[in-house]
């Protein structure tokens, strides 16, 4: 029976506790948070850092508390992110991985703008930068694609060699700036990258379950959690990012499908 992989995106760098309160902002409450999901069925954990204000940030020390107090639970696949902290520079954005090595880490294949908000730049020679940076230290590049450009870009990158076949997409739709969050843009979207490719997508605030309905129906994995909406439900706030993922799972065994455990997410993404 096909196995589906859960990816739980427990934070992001930009929900607050105003948004909700029961979003996970330090190293225990990211690691303890983790936990809960990968306890409910989550195979991956894509991590975002915040500083002791609550704002994005890349600081390495943040991303080696948590991880290492994640390693003290549970065998979950952890995916670090290189994005997410305005003031952060090419070196930083990717100090966290020569240190600590993650399975996976983000790759954001192309620039766009964030609307009301300011740029979010992936210049390309930080983007060749960060492609070989991550082959030569052993991770996984997941290529976040908020629009077609970006996977464009990825096969440019790819028959360069900066990215290591085979490659695996992850599907951003609904950012402010980016693709919208519809059934026919993921279908489209899906259609443009390698047939050897394994792929993943998640829709943002109200387009989180038709794109996670059209993801399980076309084959593909999905993400979930606070980082891309903070609503369980209509005017209902989620009440921990486990409960994202107890959903999900039920979904993918309603579909005939399997829950991956983080061993056999390890062997569908080719991990090491």
């Amino acid at each position: 029976m096909k196995k589906t992989i859960i990816t739980v995106a427990t934070t992001g760098a930009w929900p607050s506790k105003k948004d909700n309160p029961n979003i996970p902002l330090t190293p225990k409450e990211i690691a303890e948070d983790v936990y809960k999901c990968w306890q409910a069925g989550a195979a991956v954990a894509h991590l975002h850092m915040r500083d002791d204000e609550g704002k994005g940030t890349m600081n390495k020390e943040k991303f080696r508390e948590t991880v290492e107090l994640i390693r003290e639970k549970c065998d979950i696949v952890l995916n670090l992110t290189t994005s997410g902290d305005l003031n952060a520079t090419d070196e930083t954005r990717m100090a966290h991985l020569i240190d600590l090595k993650p399975e996976l880490a983000s790759f954001d294949a192309g620039s766009m703008n964030w609307m009301h908000n300011g740029l979010f730049i992936n210049h390309p020679n930080f983007l060749e930068k960060l492609g070989l940076t991550m082959i030569e230290n052993n991770v996984k590049p997941e290529i976040e694609a908020f629009d077609a450009g970006m996977i464009y870009n990825s096969l440019y990158y790819i028959k360069k060699g900066v990215i290591k076949n085979p490659p695996h997409y992850q599907f951003v739709l609904g950012a402010a700036g980016g693709t919208d969050a519809t059934v026919e843009n993921l279908v489209y979207l899906k259609s443009l990258i390698p047939k050897e490719a394994t792929w993943s997508a998640l829709g943002i605030g109200k387009g989180h379950l038709p794109i996670l309905f059209a993801a399980i129906a076309l084959g593909g994995h999905i993400r979930v959690g606070m980082e891309d909406n903070v609503y369980y439900s209509a005017g209902r706030l989620a009440s921990s990012n486990a409960e994202f993922v107890e959903r999900a799972a039920r979904i993918i065994k309603e579909a005939n499908s399997q829950v991956a455990s983080p061993d056999e997410a390890r062997e569908i993404l080719g991990l090491k």
